[in-house]
């Protein structure tokens, strides 16, 4: 969410709402995939011969992408709760945070599902090593890629360009 110069206040709070909205929209897709995958594996035939190491994580990533259903559609039940209240400010930080958590357990439950599957096919020492291998993808990719993006953030100098994701900032004003 960014901050626009010069934006009134409630503009970019309903802006603001409406990129998170957003967002979440994105994330929950995923959410609902995992889960209704999650569901069907306890049905299927294969299941019955599945390990305890199977089974126990199986557990574990159905609450881990439950609790994480619950974080992501939070943001959306305070928004219809407090429409119209002057509360979109709270919605948005209590959202943003609602946001970060669910996605981290989303990314849990991710790598739970891949040590599930990938252990009734590879065995258990290979798939605790590709779940762990997930693991540090999810944390690179959506923590630690961003964390040192945040050193691109410093003020420029006059004429100076830089390079942020795909945007380039050139500073045109400013100390010389």
């Amino acid at each position: 969410m960014t901050e626009q110069p010069d934006e009134p206040e409630p503009t970019q709070l309903a802006r603001n709402m409406s990129e998170l909205l957003q967002e979440l929209r994105v994330a929950q897709a995923g959410v609902q995939i995992l889960f209704a995958f999650l569901l069907s594996v306890t049905f299927s035939a294969r299941f019955a011969q599945a390990t305890s190491l199977q089974r126990g994580t199986l557990i574990v990533t159905i609450l881990l992408t439950t609790v994480s259903a619950v974080l992501l559609m939070a943001p959306a039940a305070w928004h219809r709760r407090y429409f119209r209240q002057g509360r979109r400010a709270d919605v948005i930080r209590w959202g943003s945070r609602c946001a970060l958590a669910g996605l981290l357990l989303l990314a849990a439950a991710m790598s739970g599902a891949v040590l599930v599957t990938t252990a009734a096919i590879v065995g258990s020492t290979v798939a605790i090593i590709l779940a762990c291998a997930t693991a540090v993808v999810f944390g690179t990719v959506w923590l630690l890629l961003p964390m040192s993006r945040r050193a691109d953030r410093r003020p420029l100098r006059h004429g100076q360009t830089a390079t942020v994701g795909c945007t380039i900032r050139r500073c045109e004003g400013g100390p010389r």
